[in-house]
């Protein structure tokens, strides 16, 4: 078969390194590049088109969780898979819901890492053997909606009661725009009216 195209991203350059020369003992893996930060992926993901991008969660300005999501956006063909020493669930969650296929622990051994490529090429979801995230949980995520920094918190002022216009006052922006973002919310949301959305953003544990 064709190598699988692996694009590696974390700030650290030891860690880079370590990825590097694991995945070359990998005979179905290319490294068709590595890169320090988000917006050096990007423009790697645009000139080289990898099948799969394994990105550390935290970075520095951008993180993996809004890498992932510019990835699912731009390049939806891209494959993400999510690498970090983190083991919060919130943070795998986040990933998941923002278009990663894979988490793997920076610890993970070359079986391992062959085990969440090969899964995620064929478009299965993987999970480090450290995870316990269940099928259920995983169902529960993808229905949750995926909103930016700015709705969250729009979002959360909503829910503790403040009008539009205060909510423009405390963020420092228009009506026009705090309506706008609450008119995406609402449709993220799938609901028509404030209730109904602070009932299910409170379901989700978003507020």
């Amino acid at each position: 078969m064709d190598k699988i195209k692996v694009l590696v991203v974390d700030d650290h350059p030891m860690v880079l390194e370590g990825m590097k020369s694991m995945l070359a003992q990998i005979h179905f893996v290319a490294v068709i590049g590595t890169a320090s930060s988000a917006f050096e992926a990007v423009e790697i993901i645009k000139h080289s088109a990898p099948d799969i991008v394994i990105t550390d969660i935290n970075m520095p300005e951008i993180s993996g969780i809004e890498l992932a999501l510019k990835i699912k956006n731009e390049f939806p063909q891209v494959k993400i898979i999510a690498m970090s020493t983190f083991k919060e669930r919130s943070y795998i969650a986040q990933m998941v819901l923002n278009g990663a296929s894979g988490y793997l622990v920076k610890s993970a051994s070359k079986e391992e890492i062959e085990d969440a490529i090969l899964s995620v090429y064929e478009g299965k979801l993987y999970m480090s053997l450290d995870v316990n995230l269940s099928a259920s949980d995983i169902q529960h995520l993808h229905s949750v909606p995926v909103l930016s920094s700015r709705e969250k918190e729009v979002l959360q002022l909503i829910a503790d009661g403040f009008t539009n216009p205060q909510i423009g006052q405390k963020l420092y922006l228009s009506l026009h725009t705090i309506d706008s973002h609450r008119k995406n919310i609402l449709t993220k949301f799938g609901v028509n009216n404030t209730a109904n959305l602070i009932k299910l953003a409170a379901k989700h544990n978003m507020v």
